[in-house]
C-alpha cells in the first residue's frame, strides 16, 4: 500500500482525537458525598465512616476498590464506577450497592 498525504492526515487526526478522548476519560470529576445519587446509595468516600446502624449490610474490608462495579486501576486512589457514570469514586469509599467481586 502506498502511503499518501491523505492517509497520513487521516491517521494524524485519528491519533490526535484518541489522545484528547483519553485525557477526558482521565479527567473525571470526583463524586461528592452530597451528590443526590451518592446520597441515595449512602456513598462515603472513607468506608471507615459508614454508619453501621443505617447500613447493616456493610462489613469491614468492603471498599469501592474491591467491589465488582469499580472500574479503577489497582492501586489508584480513585476510579470510575458503573453506578456513578462520569464521576470517580474513592478507592477506599463504600456505598450500599457494594457487590463482592
Amino acid at each position: 500500500m502506498k502511503a499518501t498525504r491523505r492517509s497520513f492526515l487521516i491517521a494524524s487526526v485519528g491519533v490526535g482525537s484518541s489522545l484528547i478522548l483519553a485525557q477526558r476519560v482521565n479527567a473525571l470529576e470526583p463524586l461528592s458525598e452530597s451528590d443526590p445519587q451518592a446520597l441515595s446509595y449512602g456513598y462515603q468516600a472513607d468506608a471507615s465512616k459508614v454508619d453501621k446502624r443505617k447500613f447493616s449490610t456493610y462489613q469491614a474490608g468492603q471498599e469501592c476498590a474491591n467491589c465488582s462495579l469499580y472500574q479503577g486501576k489497582a492501586g489508584a486512589p480513585s476510579g470510575g464506577c458503573v453506578l456513578f457514570g462520569a464521576k470517580q469514586v474513592a478507592a477506599h469509599g463504600w456505598c450500599s450497592a457494594y457487590t463482592n467481586s
